[in-house]
């Protein structure tokens, strides 16, 4: 095996300018794969990231919303009717909405404010790596995420700004909670909430319905529908589905993302497996050279196999070393880049894999090869 080893790796290091092109196109197929599959987990985190992040068993929405975003209003009153329903522990309001921040050198920009009774156990911020997420309990009291923090004109814990003209100071400050919509999410206590959104009190967005230990959710949910009408009671895993489905399946900026994602790995399989497959087919020189000289056809299918796998790796390890570098760059940015271990190992799976199709396809090539050619050189 040594053998084997030796031969294909001074065939692909033989000639270094053309190693060096077939690794570059390797390289930049497999990156631009992981961009786009990243960019496509990202924004799929990010469109459910408040609905995975609540301590809840179901959500109480309105008939009519598709999304966390999509906003439709509730009775207030409401709370009392679930609470009565046998099952139901208890039912926290959450209300959300856009409001305007007032900028300190003077402007306006949109936020989407999040918010619900944190004294009762509602939902809470998360990733706090500054502040106490316990100021929130004090009216007036915000959190924002370090992201959007000098597009709001925050300068850290303690900073003072006007939602809707209403004084508010920055509590603390989160890490990684994006909207993908872009517009920054500010999470405040309800009772705030209501006059940064101008909403009477009588009014909320959300419920999340949490269960008495042991209740059986299916028997809670119907009982939730039949007693309020004009409602959906999803668990988070269905809101979740619903938000995705709607957004990737449903709108234009979803379905270019799917898209993209579908062609960037039908690009970067096919152009990996070309640049493998016109490696190999470029030393065929050296492969009839091998058959003149009586080497066995299991000896050269092994050499190219093991050539194009030596190719393959080094590049995975290329690419992979720059999509952590890309990984590391978008950690702050508005839009990440996502990358799971999941997709990493079947990213490198499949490249792996085009390139035994690819030596494979190369054999069929080699094997046809008269060794006499070797007399003309």
């Amino acid at each position: 095996m040594s053998l084997v080893y030796t031969l294909a790796s001074r065939n692909l290091f033989q000639d270094r300018l053309r190693f060096i092109a077939s690794l570059t196109g390797i390289v930049f197929s497999v990156v631009l794969v992981m961009v786009q599959l990243g960019l496509y987990f990202g924004f799929n985190r990010m469109l459910t990231m408040i609905i995975d992040h609540a301590p809840t068993d179901l959500w109480v929405v309105s008939r009519e919303t598709k999304y966390f975003e999509d906003l439709s209003l509730l009775d207030s009153k409401m709370r009392e009717r679930l609470l009565a329903i046998d099952g139901v522990a208890d039912a926290a309001p959450v209300l959300a909405g856009f409001s305007v921040w007032m900028l300190p050198e003077g402007g306006m920009t949109s936020v989407f404010m999040v918010a619900s009774d944190l004294a009762s156990g509602g939902l809470p911020v998360w990733n706090v790596v500054d502040g106490d997420p316990r100021s929130l309990l004090e009216q007036g009291a915000v959190a924002i995420d370090r992201s959007y923090a000098a597009r709001l004109g925050v300068s850290g814990v303690g900073a003072t700004a006007q939602i809707r003209g209403q004084p508010v100071v920055v509590g603390a400050i989160t890490e990684s909670i994006r909207s993908f919509t872009t517009t920054p999410y500010v999470f405040s206590d309800i009772a705030g909430a209501r006059s940064y959104l101008g909403l009477p009190a009588n009014y909320t967005t959300h419920f999340l319905v949490r269960l008495k230990p042991g209740a059986d959710l299916e028997h809670a949910r119907q009982n939730i529908l039949a007693a309020v009408p004009a409602i959906q009671a999803l668990t988070p895993a269905e809101f979740s589905e619903q938000s995705r489905s709607f957004w990737l399946l449903r709108t234009g900026a979803g379905a270019a993302l799917v898209a993209g994602a579908i062609l960037a790995v039908i690009v970067g399989t096919v152009s990996v497996a070309q640049t493998l497959y016109s490696s190999t087919k470029e030393h065929l020189y050296e492969f009839a050279t091998l058959r003149a000289m009586g080497a066995s056809n299991t000896y050269i299918y092994k050499v190219i196999i093991c050539q194009a796998l030596i190719d393959t790796i080094i590049g995975l390890t290329i690419a992979g070393l720059i999509g952590i570098a890309i990984v590391r760059m978008t950690a702050t940015s508005v839009i990440q880049i996502v990358l799971t271990p999941n997709l990493v190992m079947t990213l490198f799976g499949l490249t792996l894999l085009m390139g035994i199709v690819s030596a494979l396809a190369s054999i069929v090539r080699v094997v046809r090869v008269d060794p006499a050619i070797v007399l003309t050189r």
